[in-house]
């Protein structure tokens, strides 16, 4: 069977755009295909680990890391938030529907081998540190990301 590749920009850090994504990226990768997902900006807080130690930062960068969600159990959502309630109340919807959590997700696109890529640039910008993120991460540039879409059939921006 011949494989084809998608890649996916992960831009927004929303749990419902997050979950967008790793259901497309996971079904592409559970049909056969070569998947690579490139997380920029604030995306980028989707793979923040919970307990990350931050260590010394510049104001901005520290500031920015304050405010923003430390992984994707923090994550709000994009339309309906109430206030920030509308995240829990969407897990337990899909709990109730029998669907993956964004955590199961993630773990799945790993077992599966999905190519999770870190933006440097975004990294730098925000003040995030390789520590602070997930394992099983690269983490490159845009250079790297186009590369990746000039191979493949299908890019997605989420």
């Amino acid at each position: 069977m011949d494989t084809t590749k998608k890649t996916i920009i992960v831009f927004s850090g929303d749990l419902d755009k997050a979950m967008a994504a790793f259901i497309i990226a996971n079904g592409a990768a559970a049909m056969g295909d070569e998947v690579t997902m490139f997380f920029t900006f604030w995306g980028l807080n989707i793979l923040r680990r919970p307990d990350g130690k931050a260590g010394r930062k510049g104001f901005l960068q520290g500031m920015f890391g304050a405010m923003m969600p430390k992984g994707s159990a923090k994550l709000g959502i994009s339309k309906m938030n109430f206030g920030g309630m509308g995240a829990p109340l969407m897990r337990r919807v899909m709990r109730q529907q029998n669907v993956s959590s964004l955590e199961e997700l993630i773990d799945t696109a790993k077992e599966q081998g999905i190519k999770m890529i870190a933006c440097t640039m975004s990294m730098d910008v925000l003040g995030f540190r390789p520590e602070e993120l997930i394992d099983g991460l690269e983490f490159a540039g845009v250079a790297t990301y186009l590369g990746e879409a000039d191979e493949a059939n299908v890019n997605l921006f989420i």
